[in-house]
């Protein structure tokens, strides 16, 4: 199936395999069958295809321009696509109790947060200004429809996991706000001076812009570079 029908078929394929999965009726039920591991690596694995399938239909989708691309606008998103790097690189795998993604969220402390002292759903809003930065110079109606879902999907994800998280302290008899105030209280480098692992997630997150900057053409089709 080509043009817009594949494009509508790849993108409920997305938002169904994001939501009902990870419901708190739905996850329990798989997990008890397959394992936490199991679900992990097929939801990762199932998430990664169905994105790839959603990117090459809306590239085939017939082709609606909105406005006209400047020569300043990739610029823009090349610049904010270092922060995202970044942004990547200091969220994954460190506690973070607060959203998904965490690891060891047991030995989180509240002192030296990191990146969660800036925002509770790093990773959510590294992809929301993926999404963003990427709808400038794609002025084409069916990337448009699809940065602008990805961005308000990451968005909402955000309160959604707010809630879910806040319900889960409370009955694990944990205060959510007083650790999130706590967290503010924290201090962003404490311990950098100290810490290899600072600089290798540094190492690692411009490693990631420069990867991703050699792949995009050769992979996506569409040079960075204007």
């Amino acid at each position: 199936m080509n043009g817009w029908g594949s494009f509508i078929l790849a993108s409920a394929a997305f938002f169904l395999s994001h939501t009902i999965p990870v419901r708190s009726s739905v996850k329990p039920w798989i997990v008890a069958r397959i394992g936490a591991k199991g679900f992990g690596l097929i939801y990762s694995i199932l998430s990664l295809v169905i994105f790839v399938w959603l990117i090459v239909a809306a590239n085939r989708a017939p082709y609606v321009p909105l406005w006209e691309k400047a020569a300043w606008m990739p610029y823009v998103t090349i610049s904010i696509m270092l922060v995202v790097c970044l942004m990547l690189s200091f969220s994954i795998a460190r506690p973070n109790p607060f959203s998904f993604g965490g690891a060891r969220n047991e030995s989180f402390e509240p002192s030296s947060p990191g990146i969660v002292r800036l925002t509770r759903h790093p990773l959510l809003v590294a992809l929301a200004l993926w999404s963003f930065a990427h709808l400038l110079p794609n002025g084409d109606l069916s990337h448009i429809i699809l940065f602008a879902a990805f961005g308000t999907f990451a968005l909402l994800g955000c309160k959604m996991i707010n809630r879910r998280t806040r319900r889960k302290m409370s009955e694990a008899g944990k205060d959510y706000d007083a650790l999130w105030v706590a967290t503010r209280a924290g201090s962003l480098f404490s311990g950098c001076e100290n810490s290899p692992s600072v600089f290798l997630r540094l190492l690692g997150g411009l490693g990631l812009y420069v990867l991703l900057l050699s792949l995009h053409g050769p992979v996506i089709g569409v040079y960075v570079w204007p």
